[in-house]
């Protein structure tokens, strides 16, 4: 406790530090930007903490690692690309202004990462502590999984630096999610002279729609959305190709294994009509269970925060079902993921980021 009331941290080195890194556009799967992102995060982790933070190149982008020494403890995971693509920053530039810092990214999640840093910062020995910021989140984490769940297994507890729900709460659990395509094959014909000679795969996907969107047991915490379709190529013919896409969440194990087998199970309605499944729920859930243990000890340092479980997925997803502890939302305060408005609240960065210089000294202590 003393040490998280007397950690020294700067506003103005943090803000200094946010802008460097959302000056750098950073769009997930744009290899060349992320590599140079990368490059920007490794050097600050580096200016900060010291030793050398690791690139990590590989398929989905470029990782950055970083390792105090010592026997491992606890692992501060987050992410530097963005959902926006390049040339974003010239109609949206880094701003501060109104008690607010505005910019690409700056909510989900760079404000995150920098507080991460300048907290670690303020311990002198920071031995145990790992950071892992990876380059591939917002698009599924394919490449960056198996790197994080190792990091994750060696230090035994996860802090995740997403942004913080509404409020400034902590994020204590989180619905698996997943994107299915479902594909539908029929037949073309002319739709004036012969219509009854196609299989009108249009039709066949408004029998799928209602069938999947049928799958959703809100009761259960369970939805199931269909979100983009795409049919036909002209006014005048029977479509012989559909696509649908659906977004899935879930709450529980239970859940993912109902929804993926209904999906797998899909039939076409219309004879001559064929279906294809592609996707699956990727993250699974995050339970409330694997963030209780240090939830409360962030509560005994930031007495009021609270928790709650968000339908969105993290990568503090695939750490927590593998049954190490994991906090999430320990990021940023303030609003906006994804969108123009995007924002974080200037008087909140020093106290998130001593929130995290007295985590790490707890967890390293216990």
């Amino acid at each position: 406790m003393t040490t998280y009331k007397t950690a020294d941290v700067s506003l103005d080195a943090m803000i200094d530090d946010l802008r460097t890194l959302v000056e750098i556009e950073s769009p997930s799967r744009d290899l060349d930007a992320l590599k140079v992102s990368a490059g920007a995060v490794a050097a600050m982790i580096e200016s900060r903490l010291g030793g050398r933070a690791a690139l990590v190149e590989n398929e989905g982008g470029t990782h950055v690692h970083w390792s105090a020494g010592g026997d491992p403890k606890v692992l501060l995971l987050g992410h530097h690309d963005t959902v926006f693509p390049l040339g974003t920053l010239a109609r949206r530039p880094f701003a501060v202004a109104d008690g607010r810092v505005t910019g690409p990214g700056v909510f989900d999640m760079l404000g995150g990462l920098v507080q991460a840093v300048h907290g670690l910062a303020a311990l002198a020995d920071r031995s145990g502590v790992e950071i892992l910021v990876t380059a591939d989140e917002e698009v599924g984490s394919r490449s960056s999984r198996a790197l994080i769940e190792e990091r994750a297994l060696a230090c035994g507890a996860v802090l995740v630096f997403e942004g913080a729900a509404d409020g400034g709460a902590l994020k204590t659990g989180r619905k698996g999610c997943g994107t299915f395509e479902v594909t539908v094959t029929g037949r073309a014909s002319h739709a004036g002279l012969e219509p009854e000679a196609g299989v009108n795969a249009l039709v066949e996907a408004a029998h799928q729609v209602l069938a999947i969107a049928a799958l959703g047991r809100p009761g259960a915490g369970t939805t199931v959305t269909p979100t983009v379709a795409a049919a036909g190529t002209q006014s005048n013919v029977v479509p012989a190709g559909a696509t649908v896409s659906v977004d899935v969440r879930v709450e529980s194990a239970e859940e993912k294994e109902r929804v993926e087998a209904a999906f797998a199970a899909l039939a076409p309605h219309l004879e001559g009509a064929a279906l294809s499944v592609r996707g699956g729920i990727g993250r699974p859930p995050m339970p409330e269970s694997a963030s209780a243990g240090l939830f409360a000890v962030a509560r005994g340092l930031l007495p009021g925060v609270e928790g709650v479980a968000v339908g969105g997925g993290s990568d503090g997803n695939f750490t927590a079902a593998l049954g190490i502890p994991t906090l999430d939302g320990l990021g940023a305060v303030g609003g906006g993921a994804h969108a123009d408005h995007e924002y974080v609240l200037v008087d909140t960065m020093e106290e998130r980021a001593r929130l995290v210089t007295g985590l790490v000294s707890a967890l390293r202590s216990a």
